[in-house]
């Protein structure tokens, strides 16, 4: 709601004549004359004022773009009704007028020309500020799917595509634009529809699941249901007490073993647990079977979870905790969770802010890095929720619910003091000392919506793993530099037995040594093509001289040109244009292939056009072109028949 005001103020001010942003000016106006009301408008002044300011920013380019969008709409939609009148089939021509085509698009180039000529006569001034209310008399409304297109792909609100449709006197197709985007949900809900499990809630009257997880990693349970799963091979288990944690809060489900033991206590059964899910309050484990026979209501088995996995999980969900702690101690401490994912291979976490810097990156990174080294504990403890939410000191998920007694994650400080440096209620699994979660590099900062930001990072062995394929992508990338200047310094070694810090660093030297060889690869190619250029145009310059002497007296110019390609052809039709009153036409042959153009004075295009010649010529080479009537290129296969071709060309001028 706030962003939809915000953006209507600043559409306003666009019709006061500002273009920049404003509205972030008048916080504080606000905090000087609220404060008092409201402290935290002051305590908060300069991030409020800047995060109104970025939305500005981001909504001007999203408004300029969209208000070139709609006047486009209202012309494609003006020349359908015009060519309607004139009986006209134009389906899809339309389309023409979207995307960044600049809305005076010749009507010349349009099939529809007849249609085209009841607004031919009106600038696009005139048809945005009202002209066109006399081409719309038979279609007044702006359609849904020009509204759903503006908005799903361009960003546009619906809300002032409606205001801009009122203020030009048109309605607007709101029922076509909510069945499209009801559509689109549609497809987004079966794209994004993940495996997960299945259950009725009438087949899960169980009692809830006892979490075994924090303590232990194996443990003996009894088989409370039995359920089939989405795939002929899926079985879904519910235990009454179990060790694997089920997905939530970002921390992916565990996986496992589940053992089916019999009567003499051999093991009947083995099923491999590929996720655990939570439902309510009991937890599910999405299992295969590997061998043997099913686990039965009532049964007694043993369930165990994939400690190397399990681990590599907590490693990134500590270092989460950590990395949120150093953002607030770098970057501020407005920069708020939104999100986050925890797996074995990478963490991801999402935050409010603009975007971070390079510097502010790496001293992030150090700082986490440094908070690893320093062997701090890692501990948990429940307190009440009223007693924990009174403590700002203790971070908490904005829009999560929390029950009556909440489990506070501490790093540093006294175990369970609640004295730490970080501080945050969390129900997953963790480290218990923070030089468990071994070297940490964030791999990524990027963009995610308007004002959020995403830090994608690794940690111990999964850093290891990124380091390793980064190594093979500064390989393939240093290689690619090398074909292209030879002489360029050896990248520096990496070695794969080094320690996972050592390696670290390697990359970095290679990060660094990789910026200066494509640098020095970059200039090096800008010389090679000025050079490229000046050769072209001498040798584009000693041909025009060469034509001009054999064509003396003449006011065109059709000829061939030995060994040429477009660029070269190009190149002489331009030092041509000064030698000659009329067109040119020039056919040249490389590696089988032929090129043509044609070039014809603007005054002349009455009587010539460039682009039906080159269609002419092109024909008889085997292939097509086009282009505009004062410049037209083609090409073909048949390099047999240039000289047909030039004919033709000879002939079409007299």
């Amino acid at each position: 709601v706030l962003r939809r005001v915000l953006r209507r103020a600043v559409r306003y001010g666009r019709t006061l004549g500002f273009h920049k942003p404003f509205f972030f000016k008048l916080v504080d106006v606000v905090a000087k004359t609220m404060g008092d009301v409201f402290p935290e408008v002051r305590t908060k002044q300069r991030a409020i004022s800047e995060t109104i300011r970025r939305e500005e920013e981001a909504f001007n380019k999203t408004l300029d773009r969209g208000i070139k969008l709609f006047d486009n709409a209202l012309l494609a939609n003006a020349l359908t009704a015009a060519a309607r009148r004139e009986g006209l089939e134009i389906a899809g021509h339309s389309k023409a007028y979207w995307g960044d085509r600049p809305a005076e698009v010749e009507m010349a180039d349009m099939k529809f020309f007849r249609a085209g000529k009841h607004i031919a006569t009106l600038s696009f001034e005139q048809l945005r500020d009202g002209a066109w209310r006399t081409v719309l008399r038979d279609q007044p409304m702006i359609s849904g799917e020009d509204i759903f297109r503006l908005y799903d792909t361009y960003g546009f609100p619906v809300d002032l595509t409606e205001l801009m449709a009122r203020e030009r006197g048109l309605t607007v197709d709101v029922a076509g634009f909510e069945k499209l985007m009801e559509q689109q949900r549609e497809r987004a809900r079966k794209a994004q529809k993940k495996e997960k499990i299945s259950v009725e809630e009438e087949s899960l009257k169980v009692a809830p699941t006892k979490f075994l997880g924090y303590d232990f990693l194996e443990a003996e349970a009894v088989v409370e249901t039995v359920l089939p799963g989405n795939k002929a091979w899926e079985l879904n288990v519910v235990l009454d007490q179990t060790p694997c944690y089920a997905e939530t809060g970002g921390q992916v489900g565990d996986r496992g073993l589940l053992h089916v033991p019999g009567h003499d206590r051999t093991e009947v059964g083995q099923l491999h647990v590929i996720d655990t899910q939570k439902r309510w309050d009991v937890f599910i484990h999405r299992a295969a079977l590997a061998e043997g026979r099913a686990p039965e209501l009532g049964e007694a088995v043993r369930i165990s979870v994939d400690a190397d996995r399990r681990h590599a999980i907590e490693r990134h969900h500590t270092v989460t905790h950590l990395l949120h702690w150093a953002l607030h101690e770098i970057v501020s401490r407005d920069a708020a969770q939104k999100g986050s994912y925890v797996g074995p291979d990478k963490l991801t976490f999402d935050f409010s802010s603009a975007a971070l810097t390079k510097q502010e990156v790496r001293d992030v990174e150090r700082l986490v890095n440094q908070k690893i080294a320093e062997n701090a504990p890692v501990s948990w403890t429940e307190v009440p929720y009223a007693e924990a939410k009174k403590r700002s000191d203790i971070q908490q998920f904005f829009g999560e619910k929390y029950g009556d007694t909440v489990r506070v994650l501490q790093i540093g400080g006294e175990p369970k003091a609640l004295n730490g440096y970080s501080m945050e209620l969390c129900g997953g699994t963790h480290v218990r000392a923070t030089s468990e979660i071994g070297p940490f590099r964030i791999v990524k900062e990027e963009a995610i919506a308007a004002g959020i930001r995403r830090i994608e990072a690794v940690a111990g062995d999964a850093a290891r793993a990124w380091a390793i394929q980064e190594a093979a992508r500064q390989q393939e990338k240093f290689e690619a530099l090398a074909r292209k200047k030879s002489d360029v310094a050896p990248l520096p070694a990496f070695s794969k037995e080094a320690e996972t810090a050592e390696m670290l660093e390697q990359i970095d030297a290679r990060a660094a040594h990789l910026e200066k060889i494509d640098a020095n690869v970059h200039e090096w190619e800008k010389k090679q093509a000025k050079a490229s250029e000046a050769q072209l145009q001498s040798r584009a310059a000693t041909i025009a001289n060469e034509l001009a002497a054999s064509h003396a007296g003449k006011d065109s110019c059709v000829s061939d040109v030995p060994n040429a390609d477009s660029k070269l052809l190009g190149a002489v039709a331009d030092a041509l244009k000064t030698k000659f009153n009329g067109p040119i036409v020039l056919a040249g042959a490389v590696n089988g292939r032929v090129a043509l153009i044609a070039v014809v004075p603007k005054k002349l295009t009455s009587k010539f056009q460039a682009n039906e010649i080159i269609q002419k010529i092109a024909s008889i080479v085997g292939g097509k072109g086009g282009g505009r009537p004062e410049s037209a290129q083609g090409g073909g296969p048949d390099v047999g028949k240039i000289e047909e071709a030039l004919a033709e060309a000879r002939k079409l001028l007299g």
